[in-house]
């Protein structure tokens, strides 16, 4: 799936950082979402590859990457400390600015990375996410019924660990059956390579940290940049037509004006995992907007 792809782990501050390193030219950094890793880019790093360094990583506490131990406050899976990571990895292999393209839960740690470090991110690409003190700060009884994911991992330990380790496959094949339109997205050797990450208690811990953080640490910060602090680079948001981004919000690009004077994009006729829905339609609008 990575032809000409070579791994690699690399050592951050914060946890070793697992990816894929592909093709020549300026950098680009590509985040996953969940309850994926860096393989689903599989269908759009091959032929971002043919114009650009492509770096493609497992975040913090997912996939083969690090799980570092917790805290009471949760920061150390906090989208600032996994963004850090995601830096210190781009350093290491020499880039010291780039594009950065994030889905979902990358996605979020793509605008973290944006906002903390501007002299670092020359474009940023999120996909199917409005920022994540927007989402809380917009919830109401059709977020709590349409992201009752976020509640539900963000619930204290050990509650929401245990009831996946009972039966990992019953999250994985909601996620990966209600959340995409296009059905045969998943091959079985992918649908395989996720569920096998979430067989891991270490795994499951770390993901389920990242979703506490997510509703205390990682609000407050957004709460604290508001009004104060924009990403200074060209944004390029890209959503789901038929998902919850476009059913609860009237109009998520003025959500995202709101973070940042230039950005464009609307939304793609498929469901919530746009790369491995929408391949070629990804390629063309992250070809356009990269260059």
């Amino acid at each position: 799936m990575f032809d000409g792809f070579e791994e690699f782990d690399i050592r951050a501050s914060g946890a070793t950082i697992h990816g894929r390193l592909g093709g020549s030219g300026p950098p680009v950094l590509l985040l996953h979402g969940i309850p994926e890793t860096h393989l689903m880019w599989h269908r759009v790093a091959p032929h971002l590859a043919e114009h650009y360094t492509v770096v493609a990583t497992d975040l913090r506490g997912y996939g083969d990457s690090g799980k570092p131990p917790s805290t009471a406050d949760h920061e150390p899976y906090s989208m600032r400390a996994t963004a850090r990571d995601q830096i210190e990895v781009m350093r290491t292999l020499g880039h010291d600015r780039f594009r950065v393209v994030g889905h979902d839960r990358g996605a979020r740690c793509a605008y973290r990375l944006a906002l903390d470090e501007p002299d670092a991110v020359s474009r940023l690409a999120v996909m199917d996410v409005i920022p994540t003190g927007d989402a809380w700060r917009r919830a109401d009884h059709r977020f709590s019924l349409a992201y009752w994911v976020w509640s539900f991992l963000a619930a204290p330990e050990p509650v929401p660990e245990q009831f996946i380790g009972a039966a990992p496959e019953v999250l994985v094949d909601f996620m990966l059956d209600r959340w995409p339109q296009v059905k045969d997205a998943f091959p079985a050797e992918m649908r395989a390579a996720y569920l096998e990450k979430f067989r891991d208690p270490a795994t499951v811990h770390a993901i389920c940290e990242e979703f506490r953080a997510a509703a205390t640490v990682d609000f407050q910060q957004d709460e604290a940049d508001r009004g104060k602090r924009k990403i200074g680079c060209p944004v390029l948001f890209l959503w789901s037509q038929r998902g919850s981004v476009a059913q609860l919000y009237e109009d998520p690009l003025a959500i995202w004006r709101e973070w940042a004077d230039d950005v464009r994009g609307g939304p793609v006729p498929v469901g919530h995992f746009i790369p491995e829905e929408a391949p070629e339609e990804t390629v063309r609008q992250l070809l356009d907007f990269l260059r």
